[in-house]
């Protein structure tokens, strides 16, 4: 992202600020879409409401990490206020997920990759809460671990031992499963 866009953005410019969503609104969404259990309409309304929030504190950002980083502490905090709110921690089992085959993927890859998907989210929706972010962060949209902390507001410490316990309790979990 381009300072001059960040810039502009911060002062009212729309058409600035159309160009940070644009370039921030999947990462979010693909965010969203993991920890809210592959429900994508909640994963839509998650992004969407991120990017109100996105716009209403964009003018308080000052630049002490990445936007990407920052504006994904708000998905974060967005994903965590939408499972209180449902009292549940995962909303499904990943069913409504988008499991579209890639392009040129024989029926069997495609049912291989779509048995993979739907094995990853099962073995994530057993993690606790905390975990889910962790892993989500630094696997999925591929955060550094400051950048996770600063995304979950905890100490880089806390990343690490947070992701150590997470892996730890997916291997068991796929170890029991195979």
């Amino acid at each position: 992202m381009e300072t001059d866009d960040i810039d502009a953005a911060r002062r009212g410019d729309r058409p600035a600020q159309g160009r940070l969503l644009r370039s921030l609104q999947d990462p979010w969404y693909r965010f969203c879409l993991s920890l809210l259990g592959g429900d994508t309409e909640r994963a839509r309304d998650a992004t969407q409401e991120t990017a109100l929030r996105f716009l209403r504190q964009l003018p308080s950002f000052r630049g002490q990490s990445r936007l990407s980083t920052w504006s994904m502490g708000i998905a974060v905090n967005v994903v965590r206020e939408m499972r209180r709110a449902s009292g549940r921690a995962v909303s499904d089992d990943g069913r409504h997920a988008d499991s579209r085959a890639a392009p040129g993927d024989t029926p069997d890859e495609a049912a291989s990759a779509g048995e993979q998907r739907d094995l990853i989210r099962s073995v994530l929706a057993g993690l606790p809460e905390r975990q889910r972010e962790v892993v989500a962060l630094r696997y999925f949209e591929e955060l550094s671990v400051e950048e996770t902390a600063k995304a979950m507001d905890c100490a880089p410490g806390t990343v690490k031992a947070t992701l150590h316990q997470a892996l730890r309790a997916i291997r068991r979990t796929i170890e029991q499963l195979t």
